[in-house]
């Protein structure tokens, strides 16, 4: 359970502008209970990604039985598999009917790292989650997972109270199309970021 110290964060936070999602889950904690224990980690990098209008967007072409989560309600997670290798994990936002998400690209390891280092094995520290198919590996999370609400009991993210000092802003990585838009936020400070 969350102490009052450790916030778990309600959909209201979800529904917002995503480009405000994004930014404010820096700082924040990813958490999963998962069957080999619970496992976190602080969030770093994130990018966000908004609507039909938006090429680089799963939902630019319309809604599909892969990104049909993220036309649902926000505060759920959609997981999707890349490249025949990688999840990647996002959090779908604003209300439901628009397809918008933020993407989590990088973490910082916290609670549950031996179970991290079990699951990715021959990584060790920043290496665990710095990357958003690494956080999905070493998480733990694949399809399986796409769907679950974050205002459960078994994925969610905490407000600890961890303030992030200098935020970064940038263009997405990796993309192909949209790549112009500055919509991927990070904490400047953390080692984690991925490169």
């Amino acid at each position: 359970m969350s102490s009052k110290r450790h916030q778990k964060l309600r959909r209201d936070f979800y529904s917002r502008p995503t480009q405000q999602v994004a930014r404010d889950l820096l700082g924040k904690f990813l958490v999963y209970r998962s069957p080999e224990g619970t496992i976190s980690g602080k969030l770093v990098e994130v990018e966000a990604y908004i609507g039909q209008t938006d090429p680089a967007c799963h939902a630019a072409r319309g809604k599909t039985a892969r990104n049909a989560v993220m036309f649902g309600p926000p505060g759920v997670a959609y997981i999707y598999f890349v490249y025949g290798m990688y999840h990647c994990l996002n959090f779908v936002t604003e209300q439901t009917g628009f397809p918008a998400a933020v993407l989590i690209r990088a973490a910082e390891p916290a609670d549950g790292v031996e179970v991290m280092r079990r699951l990715s094995p021959g990584r060790n520290g920043y290496d665990l989650l710095n990357g958003p198919g690494k956080i999905c590996r070493s998480f733990g999370l694949t399809r399986a997972q796409n769907g679950l609400d974050l205002t459960g009991e078994r994925l969610y993210v905490e407000d600890r109270n961890v303030l992030v000092a200098r935020v970064g802003r940038s263009p997405r990585v990796g993309v192909k199309v949209g790549s112009e838009r500055p919509w991927r936020f990070y904490d400047r400070d953390s080692g984690a970021v991925s490169r």
